[in-house]
């Protein structure tokens, strides 16, 4: 993808300019971003996912005003010609072809922070309420008609009374009906409410915004994680611990012994790079890989669907695994990991130690066989 050529996705804007002039800081709604766009999944597909424990569902209804909410798996649907429910599919892209294809034409933002295509299907006058995201999403239009409010709602209270996050003082500042092919982008935080109009589709591209101290505990985790690291395989003593007569009062020495095994963690060369990236790519727990079977010679090489791979100046990450590549492994790793797919040249140019890990990769159901 060239970043600077204008896209239909983005109104003529190129990816580099929406990035510059919108990206978390102000909407964005695009008339027929993605004409002739259809639904990724029929109702009934959706329906069989819902009922699966592989896939993340919840069921929001309003049924004479009470709000309720029912996560999956759901085995059955209420009838779909009753007005006032939603059914909510994440990581669609996991499981239908067309929504990793449509979620693949956001990759101008980086693939550490790009999460996953949510998709919701609502009958007449369903919704979630009004509620505000913490991270940036693109909302599309792929079937019928929603009508979305929304507005820069900076004291936004939430009702203490329904099973969701309803902002009870919504003030909505625009107002916009989307049809099929129209997209509308948010920045986090702003307030917006969404509702059918007859029976509709909405997909939403939603991003991941790790919390500093969630992030943190994971990283140290991590960290300290390898016994085989000399700053981690080491065990506390205090042979010159005197007899106490305030024994609730915590131990300097086991403070300052903490506080080393931390510091020391994070002085390692490359450590917290390597517990970030893999951090980043770690997949969520539902999701799984089936077996597969070596890259055959004279093959190429794509990245299932699921996969998820980063890089760093040091680094190639892999669904939670770290490997050091450097030189023309690191290359070829690099272009794998930026456009998902190895020419069967390009796997020809591995180093026969790369070529066994991609094997492995292969075996493992991270990596399929190009078409």
């Amino acid at each position: 993808m060239n970043i600077q050529d204008s896209l239909p996705l983005l109104g003529g804007l190129s990816p580099e300019q929406f990035m510059r002039r919108h990206w978390q800081k102000k909407p964005l709604l695009v008339r027929q971003a993605l004409p002739g766009i259809r639904p990724p999944a029929s109702r009934s597909e959706l329906a069989a996912l819902a009922a699966s424990e592989d896939a993340e569902s919840r069921l929001v209804s309003a049924f004479d005003g009470r709000w309720a909410l029912r996560k999956g798996p759901i085995a059955k649907l209420p009838p779909f010609s009753k007005a006032g429910w939603t059914l909510l599919v994440q990581g669609l892209e996991q499981h239908v072809p067309a929504a990793y294809d449509l979620l693949s034409q956001f990759r101008f933002v980086p693939e550490a922070r790009l999460d996953d295509l949510m998709i919701s299907y609502a009958t007449d006058g369903g919704g979630v309420g009004p509620h505000f995201d913490s991270y940036d999403v693109f909302l599309i239009q792929v079937h019928g008609q929603r009508r979305w409010r929304i507005g820069q709602q900076k004291n936004a209270q939430l009702r203490d009374d329904v099973p969701l996050k309803i902002i009870a003082n919504f003030e909505p500042e625009q107002e916009y009906v989307l049809e099929p092919g129209d997209m509308l982008y948010l920045p986090p935080g702003w307030a917006h409410d969404g509702v059918a109009i007859g029976e509709c589709m909405t997909c939403s591209v939603g991003f991941r915004t790790p919390w500093r101290a969630e992030l943190a505990k994971d990283l140290l985790s991590r960290l300290m994680d390898d016994e085989d690291q000399h700053y981690a395989n080491r065990m506390y003593a205090d042979p010159k611990q005197p007899a106490t007569t305030t024994p609730g009062l915590m131990p300097q020495q086991l403070l300052d012994f903490a506080r080393d095994a931390a510091e020391r963690a994070l002085r390692e060369p490359l450590a917290l790079e390597r517990a970030l990236g893999e951090a980043m790519t770690e997949p969520k727990p539902h999701v799984w890989f089936d077996a597969g079977v070596p890259v055959p010679a004279g093959c190429g090489a794509v990245l299932d669907r699921r996969s998820r791979m980063l890089y760093d100046p040091a680094h190639i990450f892999i669904n939670g695994e770290s490997f050091r590549a450097a030189g023309r492994d690191a290359k070829l790793m690099r272009e794998f990991a930026d456009q998902r797919a190895l020419t069967a040249k390009q796997v020809t140019q591995l180093s026969e130690g790369a070529r066994e890990l991609l094997d492995q990769w292969a075996e493992d159901g991270w990596v399929r066989v190009a078409d």
